[in-house]
Parts: C-alpha cells; structure tokens; sequence
C-alpha cells in the first residue's frame, strides 16, 4: 500500500501535468508495455540498419513504387529482420485476457 507522501506526491504531479488525472493507469501500463516491445523488435537492427531503414521508408513516402528495385529488395530485408508480424501477435498477446495460441502469434507452422 503506498504511503500517504506518496500519494500526495502523485496527486501534484498529476495536477501540473495537463490531461494526466483523466488518462487511466491500465492505459499508461498498456502503452509502456507496446513501447517496450517495440524497442525489442527495433534494436534487432544495427544502428547502420535502422538509418538506412529510415531512410528507405523517408523517400518511398508509403510507396513501393517510388524505390528502386534493388531499394525495394533491401527494404524487404529490413522489415522481414524487424518481424512484424511476430510484434503484432506479442501485442495482441500482451493486452488480451485470454491467451492466444501460438500460431497467431508466430505465425503457420509449415511456411514454404
């Protein structure tokens, strides 16, 4: 049980922070823990990867089209290191209250 300095603590803090009594705690844990799984899928990149990725991503402005083929390819290389689909299943996993099985999170057993 935290002590009462403690919560008096809290209770200015949260006064001179706009917006911050109305926020929910299980949001603000919620969001912490997607940051933090974020930054375990985007330091899988070394430094010179993760700018080179960004440069990437800067000039095809969301388009494929916009990159050369060989930017496309080594574009391709970047996202499939980062795992995407791997990040989104943790998420969904970590926020759901039920468990989800591993094939969603993980993806098919037998990919070709």
């Amino acid at each position: 049980m935290p002590s009462g300095l403690l919560n008096i603590g809290l209770g200015k803090a949260s006064e001179r922070v706009p917006g911050l009594r109305r926020l929910p705690v299980v949001k603000l844990l919620a969001a912490a823990e997607l940051a933090v799984l974020a930054r375990d899928h985007v330091t899988r990149l070394s430094p010179d990867e993760r700018r080179r990725f960004v440069v990437l991503v800067r000039v095809g402005r969301g388009r494929r089209s916009r990159l050369t083929e060989d930017e496309r390819t080594e574009l391709e290389g970047l996202l499939t290191k980062l795992q995407p689909r791997r990040l989104l299943g943790e998420a969904i996993d970590r926020l759901s209250p039920v468990p989800l099985p591993s094939r969603l999170v993980f993806g098919p057993r037998n990919r070709s």
